[in-house]
């Protein structure tokens, strides 16, 4: 019986760019099994080598979590639908403060806040509520731009930032607290600038810091809630962790080319994030935003929601998304919401929690210096090579021959002249394009900054090529030292 299975943005590489795929089965168990048969280089994404279905992607029937269904003997019918939730992460207010404590609001403010004062949901003690709130992004990027800027504009009292990061050009694109002015500066200090500038009444607390293990407790503490907008998955576990030992619910928000989630984590009796995603998945296996991109107004939409959700739980109004899980489709426009359930045997927020400390979350995570640097998997000395050795052997007309491991697009931009694309998703499948047996030439492989390219160089010595190279630091190093007229992304 044909099933239909949707296939989240990620993972469309492995099943032809569709986002939708039918695949046999009488179970979830059998579905999945259909589905990694017709498309064999989604399996590993899906299924660890003992069989099992991965921990860190989440299989959904219509709106519930098969976790607490009967799992992969869950049955189902014509009519149902397979959701593949890969991890890219109310009503009561948080403030317990007593009206009669909550700061007035001075005349400009009455003013500045009008069109909410007359909201029946909000008025003047919810505006007093926003007031006497305070709020940390967790990074001033994608996510904690609009987010951080909807709720200066809303009247939160104290923000809080974390981030140490400086502006770069490529950020334009998507974090609209910046201008092409304040390129190379410090992003806290021009986001400080732009935040007071839309409201006065705001007090900004800059923490120009990378967040960590031993400073996070202490930061979260001065905070009513938290708004995560981590890029990483180390970060995303380190401020569940936190929230859930501080008790400040975690607006949850992530982005990934036209795929948005959100969600509000650790709030009471709620689940946290390792709830949906016990592990993270391994260094490497989800391309982060700067390889597969993001659409520039995605995580608008994101953060926007995640304002919005941190606004709804200080004034005490609607249903927060606690307990559900948000999914944006931008490309099909569409919103889903999934349903989530706290696990009595989370290691954090479970009955008998094991963790209650703050860990090392990048050895939680498999971070090592290499795969932190993008040259993922590790590589014998012999099987890398320099931007300069790679010049100096298409001069000498050396028998080479140059593989990209990018994605179109990315070759559209910038691209070693006489090298052939073929991109590391699709690898698997055109084996038989690449030069092979006795007298064969040497395959030279490369992408942006050398990290798909490593993963390329593993994947054909397993596959008993042994002539290859990886061109360490990609077409980026290509552009700083042999062909700066070449455009940088």
């Amino acid at each position: 019986m044909p099933i239909k299975v949707l296939i989240p943005t990620p993972l469309r590489p492995f099943t032809n760019q569709q986002s939708v795929v039918q695949a046999d089965g009488q179970t979830v168990g059998e579905v999945l099994r259909s589905l990694t048969g017709a498309h064999g280089e989604l399996a590993p994404h899906l299924f660890g080598n003992d069989g099992k279905l991965r921990s860190f992607v989440n299989i959904y029937l219509n709106d519930e979590d098969i976790r607490y269904l009967d799992k992969e003997r869950t049955p189902v019918g014509a009519t149902d639908t397979v959701s593949i939730v890969p991890s890219v992460a109310g009503g009561t207010s948080v403030l317990e403060a007593p009206v009669d404590e909550l700061p007035a609001l001075t005349a400009s403010e009455v003013q500045r806040y009008s069109r909410h004062l007359i909201m029946p949901e909000v008025g003047v003690d919810g505006q007093r509520r926003l007031k006497a709130a305070k709020v940390l992004c967790v990074g001033a990027g994608g996510l904690g731009s609009p987010s951080s800027l909807y709720l200066a504009a809303a009247g939160v009292g104290t923000i809080g930032l974390v981030d140490f990061d400086k502006v770069d050009v490529s950020n334009l694109q998507r974090q609209i607290l910046y201008s092409t002015a304040d390129v190379g500066t410090s992003k806290l200090a021009a986001a400080s600038a732009r935040l007071k500038g839309l409201n006065p009444e705001v007090n900004v607390v800059m923490h120009e810091t990378a967040l960590t293990s031993a400073n996070a407790l202490e930061i979260f503490r001065q905070y009513d809630i938290v708004v995560d907008g981590a890029d990483n998955f180390p970060t995303r576990y380190l401020v569940n962790d936190a929230c859930v030992l501080t008790g400040k619910p975690n607006v949850y928000g992530s982005i990934f080319r036209f795929d948005g989630q959100a969600s509000v984590f650790a709030a009471p009796g709620g689940p946290c994030y390792r709830c949906l995603y016990p592990e993270p998945p391994p260094p490497g296996l989800v391309p982060s935003c700067a390889e597969g991109g993001v659409l520039g107004v995605l995580p608008g939409i994101v953060g926007t929601i995640q304002a919005a959700e941190a606004i709804k739980l200080i004034i005490g109004a609607g249903e927060s998304l606690a307990g559900r899980l948000l999914l944006f489709d931008a490309l099909q426009m569409s919103f889903r919401t999934l349903k989530l359930h706290r696990d009595p045997a989370c290691p954090v927020c479970g009955d008998a929690p094991t963790i209650k400390a703050l860990i090392d979350y990048e050895q939680f995570c498999g971070i090592t210096p290499a795969t932190r640097a993008g040259a993922a998997p590790a590589l014998p000395p012999e099987f890398e090579t320099t931007v300069d050795e790679l010049k100096a052997r298409i001069d000498r007309g050396d028998d080479i021959w140059i593989l990209d491991v990018r994605e179109k697009t990315e070759y559209d931009i910038c691209r070693i002249p006489g090298s052939t694309l073929i991109p590391l998703g699709e690898l698997g499948k055109r084996i038989e394009e690449l030069p092979q047996g006795p007298g064969a030439p040497e395959i030279i492989v490369h992408c942006k900054m050398g990290g798909r390219s490593a993963k390329a160089v593993a994947q054909l010595r397993e596959r008993g090529f042994t002539r290859l190279k990886n061109v360490k630091g990609g077409i980026l190093a290509w552009i700083d030292k042999v062909d700066p007229t070449q455009s940088k992304y």
